[in-house]
């Protein structure tokens, strides 16, 4: 049984909760690949993945700051145009764009869409409000950096907005990212998922717990939020 919990959740991925980078494996299901989001989309799970802001502004889905561990290159993302970053390849496919992941899953499950910051903060508003603009499907984007949620909030309010938290984060910069960011959920570091100020976080937003890689963390993260952001043996 779960603990205390808010209210209804419109991005709620039911019990299957959400794939981290997709449903990943091998060579042939590379993470953050429109592979893996078809293959998470398959067993009916919701998706988490990266974004990543190109040098002329294109949203890409991917989690590194360069190319060297998924393509074998050197290339930043953020100091790189995008027709260049469309010549490399995950697995048998182009690093996909924002755009080519709206497509595919087409509302079919929730998304959950992490930015990853870097000297681009401005930047980011204006690709996120044009690449998200036509999509109607479950969706909701987050970061670590409040100042995300923030801008969501003042330019693009009908989005919804997360937080992402990691345990060892101070107490007093714990809340005043969440007072920044005033979000409408939290995705937390699993290791923290005793603490109380995530039962206390759950009276008032959804507390979504990453990355649950195994059937011990699952039993016990299930208890204490309303989804898991899982991957490999964390797999429900």
């Amino acid at each position: 049984m779960r603990s205390s919990r808010s209210g209804p959740d419109p991005l709620d991925p039911g019990p299957k909760g959400f794939a981290h980078r997709g449903l990943h494996y091998g060579a042939g299901f590379p993470e953050n690949s429109l592979l893996a989001f078809a293959a998470a989309m398959e067993i009916g799970a919701g998706i988490e993945c990266d974004l990543r802001l190109t040098a002329d502004d294109r949203i890409v889905v991917f989690h590194d700051s360069n190319a060297w561990r998924m393509c074998s290159s050197p290339v930043v993302i953020g100091e790189t145009p995008f027709a260049e970053l469309n010549r490399l390849r995950v697995g048998d496919g182009p690093i996909p764009t924002l755009e080519s992941l709206l497509t595919l899953i087409d509302g079919r499950v929730p998304l959950l869409l992490e930015v990853k910051v870097e000297q681009n903060i401005w930047r980011w508003i204006p690709a996120l409000k044009e690449a998200l603009k036509q999509y109607r499907g479950p969706h909701g984007v987050m970061s670590f950096d409040p100042r995300i949620s923030r801008l969501l909030k003042t330019n693009h309010p009908r989005v919804r907005r997360g937080l992402v938290v990691r345990d060892k984060l101070t107490s007093t910069k714990r809340r005043l990212a969440m007072c920044l960011a005033d979000p409408h959920f939290l995705a937390v570091d699993r290791l923290a998922l005793e603490r109380p100020w995530v039962a206390e976080a759950r009276q008032r937003l959804p507390v979504y717990l990453w990355t649950i890689r195994g059937p011990q963390q699952r039993a016990a993260a299930q208890v204490h939020a309303d989804a898991l952001i899982w991957e490999a043996d964390g797999r429900p």
